[in-house]
């Protein structure tokens, strides 16, 4: 009796943590939304690393601790690779640079951005593998990863933790971004998705995939949260139409069939 408790204890404790963290990420974020520009960097921290944290627990909690270390190996490394290449070649994101504002660094990349590819990288697989079928799935999984960063990047932009070289043309609306980026983040979330969509399997399993719990649930805050933060706060309207539709494209959807699983 007491190994059977023993044994289903991780079970809760890992969705309970996940939780804390992911409330954790909401009040961070709703906090830096309402701070001053020039003190927003504590909260981007806090933010990141909880975001990162609860997508790796929720990976475990619903396919073990091995695919949380995929997500780690896959999304963190992955992204670091691309992020050095990327600063040094100037492919396949574009000519860039770090500005030395994000704190410590790996190979001229701050830590917080690979950090930032896990994070991200597992609701997009859930998004994914919720929404399609067959081929489908990495494409729809890269584009709910890629179009975050139509958000992501003008904030950070103007925030002074990087800058591109040549910053146009850009998408409409989406200004000193250049349309590089987007190619690039595309060309990167395919090969992650993939790389964790084939590490998990055939999408038999849906239900595990639908299950509630804090990655996809922080998916969706993100998208709303961004919608409203940069039309309210950010100062860049055009930046919450534009990417309200890119990112609402899959998040919507997602949004649906979550409420259609759960009702």
């Amino acid at each position: 009796m007491s190994t059977g408790v023993a044994s289903r204890a991780p079970a809760r404790v890992l969705p309970a943590v996940a939780w804390v963290c992911g409330a954790g990420v909401v009040l961070a974020q709703i906090v830096y939304s309402m701070a001053d520009p020039a003190d927003r960097l504590p909260t981007t921290v806090l933010s990141v690393v909880l975001f990162c944290v609860a997508s790796t627990l929720d990976a475990a909690a619903r396919r073990g601790w091995r695919a949380a270390g995929a997500l780690v190996a896959v999304a963190g490394g992955g992204g670091l690779l691309a992020e050095a290449v990327g600063v040094r070649t100037g492919f396949p994101f574009g000519d860039y640079d770090y500005t030395g504002t994000l704190g410590a660094e790996v190979l001229g990349v701050p830590v917080l951005v690979p950090m930032a590819w896990v994070m991200m990288a597992w609701p997009a697989v859930l998004v994914g593998r919720a929404l399609g079928r067959g081929w489908a799935v990495v494409p729809l999984a890269a584009w709910a990863l890629a179009s975050w960063d139509v958000f992501l990047d003008p904030q950070m932009v103007d925030a002074g933790h990087w800058a591109w070289a040549h910053p146009a043309p850009g998408l409409p609306g989406v200004d000193g971004i250049p349309l590089t980026n987007f190619a690039g983040w595309l060309l990167v979330a395919v090969l992650i998705t993939g790389a964790l969509h084939a590490r998990l399997g055939p999408r038999a399993d849906r239900e595990t995939d639908l299950r509630a719990g804090p990655a996809p649930v922080l998916y969706l805050w993100t998208y709303g949260s961004s919608v409203w933060a940069h039309a309210a706060f950010f100062g860049r309207p055009w930046v919450s139409l534009v990417a309200g539709l890119l990112m609402g494209a899959v998040a919507v959807p997602f949004a649906v069939a979550l409420w259609r699983a759960h009702r």
